[in-house]
């Protein structure tokens, strides 16, 4: 089964800011990017995937205040293959309200991003929403990681700062995502030291030899089988991902430089994502 663990529904204007729309597109290598994207148009962009995990984000700090009605009632319309996880602003939303409406949405996980939040990652506030997903067997995916946004603080963004949060909840199942870029070595460390930490491979085959080089340290360090295939729509797409995986190689033709084979290639993109959080009945 393929399954798209990173994707993204809003709309623009509405849900994101005008700055933060322009600074994505100031950093977007040269194409503007399409940032409107209501259900009816990622349905169809997701058309070559099984399953697809959605969400929106609640930053307020950058700008982006995607309402978790607006996730619920796309998967709900869709539950044979949209999988919707709700979002937290811990450092303006109202926790326990917030927590308690994504369960009542039926939402089956939680989209958190420190740098965009501007939150420590071991707040308090942080620590309670951990606490609860734990409890609600709700997976979590964190950007914790680097981003355009210039108001984001990168010292809340190191993914090594999680450390403590898996050791006080070993039970929570997280993704990191994007491998933590650039901050990569750190990611696959720690995954590979806990049991229910994970990453998706999601936007990164537009740095070709970044990619590469992540994925042999991942072969090397033993976690391939903790890397879950995602993509980042809209900022990129399944197809594009695929493609970047299935030509990983080129940098060692003709030369002794390590490989990925065709069988760690593929599982890589059909990597057992539902299994690993726990939504086998998504």
């Amino acid at each position: 089964m393929l399954v798209d663990c990173h994707s993204h529904v809003w709309a623009y204007p509405g849900h994101l800011s005008d700055e933060f729309v322009n600074e994505a597109n100031a950093r977007s290598r040269g194409h503007k990017l399409d940032l409107d994207i209501p259900p009816e148009k990622h349905l169809q962009a997701m058309s070559g995937v099984d399953k697809v995990i959605v969400f929106g984000l609640r930053a307020h700090h950058s700008g982006l205040r995607v309402p978790n009605e607006y996730i619920a009632t796309y998967a709900a319309s869709h539950p044979e293959k949209v999988i919707g996880f709700g979002a937290i602003d811990p450092a303006v939303d109202p926790i326990d309200e917030t927590l308690d409406e994504i369960v009542r949405l039926k939402l089956r996980g939680v989209k958190l991003g420190p740098i965009y939040q501007n939150i420590h990652p071991t707040d308090p506030r942080m620590m309670t929403v951990y606490q609860f997903c734990q409890a609600h067997r709700l997976p979590i995916m964190i950007h914790q990681g680097t981003t355009f946004v210039r108001t984001g603080p990168l010292k809340y963004a190191l993914p090594i700062l999680l450390e403590d949060v898996v050791v006080e909840f070993p039970e929570l199942k997280m993704i990191i995502a994007h491998l933590g870029h650039p901050w990569i070595a750190d990611t696959l460390v720690l995954i590979r030291k806990h049991p229910h930490l994970y990453s998706d491979i999601s936007a990164l085959h537009y740095r070709p030899w970044q990619f590469y080089n992540a994925l042999i340290m991942a072969k090397e360090y033993g976690v391939l089988d903790k890397l879950l295939f995602g993509s980042d729509y809209p900022f990129t797409t399944p197809e594009a991902q695929i493609d970047g995986l299935r030509n990983i190689n080129h940098f060692a033709e003709g030369n002794n430089l390590p490989r990925l084979d065709g069988e760690e290639i593929e599982r890589l993109i059909y990597s057992p994502t539902l299994t690993c959080l726990g939504l086998e009945n998504a």
